[in-house]
């Protein structure tokens, strides 16, 4: 059930990014040094930076010799904006969660990874499937846990079922309304986002080098 309903939800998360058009930029450089800003918090261009050498390292302690690094590399071609686009909804959701009034205890977290690691045939299988599907890093593996845990139990406070287009509806009516109240705002370089799809959106701007194919790559790394 937990490894079904996660999976259910993660994509649905994931997915976000590569379903949305291309839209102008509506972020500006008013936060110098903020990949973006999201309720008056800075996630700085460091902070994005080093998660994603944390994903490039993990791909590169789980890949065999340098050939199958560069194959992952290739699939994740848009992990710095992806990245960001999951930094930011997470706060997104976390606003949400907290609006509803849920909450995730530590030891349901415990449960949900005990569960998913002995689907998965244990700890590192784990960690390696998350780190393939999702671009989470072992080290935040435990944190994309709450993340997932606080999307199904919003999802159930709605009363929204994630299986059905009336249930998405309602699921990211919650979340557009959060990233209202947080005021997102992203540095230009990284895209834009937007509010009604809770999403980053690449900016059309002749300055940046429009990065293509995005819903290809999310199949490629699901």
């Amino acid at each position: 059930m937990h490894r079904r309903n996660s999976r259910r939800i993660a994509l649905v998360l994931t997915s976000a990014a590569a379903a949305v058009p291309l839209l102008t930029a509506c972020g500006s450089d008013a936060h110098p040094g903020a990949a973006a800003v999201v309720g008056g918090q800075r996630i700085t261009v460091s902070q994005l930076e080093s998660r994603v050498n944390e994903v490039r390292d993990a791909q590169q302690a789980a890949t065999a010799d340098s050939a199958q690094y560069e194959q992952a590399i290739a699939k994740t071609g848009g992990l710095t904006r992806n990245t960001l686009h999951t930094m930011v909804l997470d706060r997104v959701l976390h606003r949400a969660a907290t609006d509803s009034g849920v909450t995730v205890t530590r030891k349901e977290m415990q449960q949900m990874r005990a569960g998913l690691e002995q689907q998965a045939g244990g700890a590192k299988q784990l960690e390696v499937a998350w780190l393939q599907q999702y671009n989470v890093a072992p080290k935040r593996l435990t944190e994309s846990l709450r993340t997932e845990i606080e999307a199904q139990k919003l999802a159930t406070t709605l009363g929204a079922d994630m299986q059905t287009e009336a249930g998405k509806a309602a699921f990211w009516k919650a979340l557009s309304q959060a990233s209202k109240e947080l005021d997102v705002d992203l540095n230009p370089r990284y895209g834009s986002w937007d509010v009604t799809k809770s999403s980053r959106v690449d900016a059309k701007t002749p300055w940046v080098k429009q990065v293509t194919a995005l819903a290809s790559e999310a199949q490629q790394t699901a």
